[in-house]
């Protein structure tokens, strides 16, 4: 273990730094603490979805649909403040502090909603909640995008959101066990376990870097230059690999700050190409939300009841295994997101939960309420590859393709605006589904499912591929030009051009310590 570098005290320096030897164990480590947000945002959902189907619940807040929607969505509310917010402030004390912050602030929010004594009380601190978890989730994937190696970011950024499952799996598992308690402690004890997610994250901090990216836009080369190699090549300062992606990344801010791009909120508005960049951020949040998934994720009990199931014991059953049976959809589609690419991979997710949608539907209408056995569970069969067909794409790409398309002096900023789009979509559509599903019952899933085949065609239309190129590289894709002069880095791993890059490195260094 070593730590050879620090920070000044506003940047962190109170934060313990011991960063392991290897690059790979940095590269779990960094992982693991970037997804403590996921799986407190995935044990979140499954825990309210497990609440709103326990009596004890229902019953202690006297809930209505409308409170219901409160209580459910105010998440958001929260969430979207921090989209607007967090993303000055994860630019001005860097990405590894603003996790800690944000872990605290998730920390306190769980104390009050465990305490909540009333509907008011509640929303204040799932409001929090949300502010706390959105925080996280801005940061965390700037910080993976800005800080793994190429060869695994679209892993680590796939495995990002996989672990929303790992925390819903967990949820469901504590709210089946608890749902025995004829006491408030029966959705009290669930709440209060989403705390400790945020606790591992603020443990691991300590043995993971800072982004260096946001060190060397600061001018801390020197710093930037260390981390490079200790996240590419287990320390190794003289690594081709690792100069290579230096140099390119200093060329690219240089190009950023000779055309006046600033870290400020007004840069995402400023040309074309960074209103274009925000756009795609933008479409992934919105496009997630809208799918469909959120009635699964939130309501499944709703959709259970709709469709003939309507015991307490086995909708929190089928909601143990929908959760288990996503994990193992949402790893698939992770492991092979950088063989099909960004792009791809959500075509195929969004025509497949599109079809089993209408299905849905259908099923719903024609077998729901009724005797039919088979019919009732055809239906559930459809709901659990509905919700297949969304983990296996859009799970891994929601947090993997915002940070790639975003360049560095607006990626936090981006992220933020993301975050409100992500946020408030999901406010709009967590509020208003108990009272759609309510209403007019299966037309809702053909409601959806008809705006899923819009989203589709965008896809198509206007998204761009990232798989395998830096996030300097991807400047090209979106500007038609790559502002370095340094060999695409994979073809640099692959052994081509590298005895270039070394020597290129090397006159640079010395031109400067003649300056």
């Amino acid at each position: 273990m070593h730590s050879e570098y620090g920070y000044n005290k506003f940047l962190g320096a109170w934060i313990p730094l011991r960063l392991p030897s290897s690059s790979l164990v940095i590269s779990v480590l960094l992982v693991l603490c970037s997804t403590i947000t996921s799986t407190t945002f995935g044990y979140d959902g499954s825990m309210i979805n497990g609440l709103n189907i326990l009596p004890s619940y229902i019953n202690y807040f006297s809930l209505t649909p409308a409170t219901t929607g409160l209580n459910t969505a105010s998440l958001w509310i929260g969430g979207c403040i921090a989209g607007l917010t967090y993303g000055k402030i994860t630019d001005a004390i860097g990405r590894r502090p603003a996790l800690f912050w944000a872990a605290i602030c998730t920390l306190v929010a769980v104390i009050l909603q465990t305490a909540a004594q009333n509907v008011a009380m509640f929303v204040v601190a799932r409001i929090i909640l949300g502010f706390g978890t959105s925080a996280s989730g801005l940061t965390g994937p700037a910080y993976l995008a800005e800080t793994l190696p190429l060869h695994w970011r679209g892993w680590g950024l796939g495995v990002f959101n996989d672990f929303y499952y790992v925390g819903g799996l967990i949820a469901a598992g504590i709210t089946f066990g608890t749902s025995s308690m004829s006491s408030t402690w029966a959705w009290r004890i669930p709440s209060l376990i989403q705390g400790i997610f945020s606790i591992l994250c603020i443990v691991i901090l300590p043995f993971i870097p800072e982004s260096p990216r946001w060190l060397l836009f600061r001018g801390r080369k020197d710093e930037a230059h260390l981390v490079l190699a200790q996240t590419y090549s287990n320390g190794n300062l003289d690594d081709k690999v690792v100069l290579a992606q230096l140099k390119e990344i200093e060329d690219t801010f240089e190009h950023e700050k000779n055309a006046g791009e600033t870290l400020s909120v007004m840069q995402i508005f400023r040309t074309r190409t960074a209103r274009k960049r925000v756009l795609l951020a933008v479409s992934a949040a919105v496009f997630s939300t809208i799918a469909g998934n959120v009635i699964a994720s939130y309501y499944l009990g709703s959709m259970l009841t709709n469709a003939g199931i309507s015991s307490t014991t086995k909708q929190l059953q089928i909601n143990i295994i929908l959760n288990a049976f996503c994990l193992v959809c949402s790893i698939f589609g992770t492991y092979y997101i950088d063989r099909w690419g960004r792009k791809m991979t959500a075509v195929i997710s969004t025509t497949l939960l599109t079809v089993f949608l209408f299905l849905v539907g259908a099923l719903t209408k024609v077998f729901g309420n009724s005797n039919n056995t088979s019919g009732v569970y055809a239906t559930v069969a459809m709901i659990f590859l509905f919700q297949g067909a969304y983990s296996i794409g859009w799970t891994p790409v929601l947090y993997l393709y915002p940070p790639e398309v975003l360049n560095y002096p607006i990626r936090a900023n981006g992220m933020g605006v993301f975050q409100f789009f992500l946020n408030g979509a999901a406010l709009l559509i967590v509020f208003t589904m108990p009272v759609s599903l309510a209403s007019i019952g299966w037309k809702t899933y053909m409601i959806n499912g008809a705006w899923d085949i819009l989203m589709l065609f965008a896809i198509l239309y206007y998204w761009i591929e990232t798989k395998g190129r830096t996030l300097e590289e991807i400047d090209e894709l979106i500007e038609g030009k790559k502002h370095s002069d340094v060999p695409d880095l994979e073809k640099i791993i692959k052994g081509e051009g590298m005895l270039s890059v070394e020597s290129e490195f090397r006159e640079k260094e010395n031109l400067d310590s003649e300056h």
